[in-house]
């Protein structure tokens, strides 16, 4: 009896505190990302009370004797990972060759490795929060707000879509216009993705009372009418991630609406552009971007 009790106190003795089992993880400070010499970097400005919302403004150091067009760009992850330095290459750089000033943004994301967790509505009340910030700070920054693009990502891209058309009636945060809309394979009904049972939109919006009617307020498909920017859609055939049909469907409900909507399906392609396909998918978007008038 002796030895079964000293080997449960021995047991007891070198396990973990409970303490030390459920203490926070410490973070390291973020790091700026790295520019070109040419581009001006303001990193981590806070624009909300959150660890996690803080953005990013760069712009080229080239002297403008106009107003520059502008961008906002959200990063992807399922809302509920990743962070803005991952969008540098494909997403920020490719505009501040365009001659833009862009808005790099970070949100609250749904997993517990975040240094402010929170699950729906965060990303979306936190995107309008700082789009928001961004326009109030034009004069600053030299904007010129008639070309205000919003664009991202997977979810970023669903971000995107949110910023751009959701009206003051959902009161998710303050509704800014903007001049068009770039829609990378974002996700565009959040109740169709709950209906199959996909894990981050599930761990994003997880069972609760309203649940529906939340994923109904947080989903692009709801604020479909006729007085919305342009629109353009890029998503790759075989995306198995976020469903082909909801862009498809969204695409043509904005059409049927009046709105200004195209959408390029990208033969073969996965959920993402293939490795180096992000050249040619911009040249679509700056295209797309000439023709109404945002880039020059």
């Amino acid at each position: 009896m002796r030895s079964v009790t000293a080997f449960i106190v021995i047991v007891i003795l070198s396990m973990p505190s409970l303490a030390q089992t459920t203490a926070p993880v410490e973070l390291p400070p973020r790091t700026p990302v790295k520019v070109p010499d040419t581009v001006t970097l303001e990193a981590n400005i806070p624009y909300d009370k959150y660890a996690d919302t803080v953005l990013d403004i760069m712009y080229p150091k080239a002297q403008s004797t106009e107003k520059r067009p502008c961008v906002v760009v959200f990063h992807g992850g399922g809302w509920v990972h990743s962070d803005k330095e991952s969008t540098m290459s494909a997403l920020c750089l490719p505009y501040l060759e365009q001659g833009f000033v862009v808005c790099n943004v970070e949100y609250r994301c749904g997993n517990n490795w975040g240094r402010s967790p929170a699950n729906a509505p965060a990303a979306v009340v936190d995107s309008l929060n700082a789009t928001k910030w961004f326009v109030d700070h034009a004069d600053k920054y030299n904007l010129d707000l008639n070309r205000l693009v919003s664009i991202g990502a997977s979810a970023g891209g669903h971000l995107a879509l949110m910023v751009g058309m959701v009206t003051p009636e959902a009161k998710l945060g303050p509704v800014v216009k903007v001049a068009a809309i770039v829609n990378c394979y974002g996700p565009t009904d959040v109740n169709d993705l709950l209906q199959r049972r996909t894990s981050w939109a599930v761990q994003w919006v997880p069972e609760q009372e309203g649940r529906e009617a939340l994923a109904t307020r947080l989903s692009p498909m709801t604020y479909v009418r006729k007085d919305l920017p342009p629109v353009f859609t890029i998503q790759g055939s075989n995306d198995t991630t976020v469903p082909v049909v909801q862009n498809e469907r969204l695409t043509a409900a904005l059409k049927k609406a009046g709105v200004d909507a195209e959408m390029s399906l990208i033969p073969g392609a996965g959920h993402g552009p293939r490795p180096g396909g992000w050249p040619d998918l911009n040249r679509q978007v700056f295209e797309f971007l000439k023709k109404r008038g945002i880039l020059k």
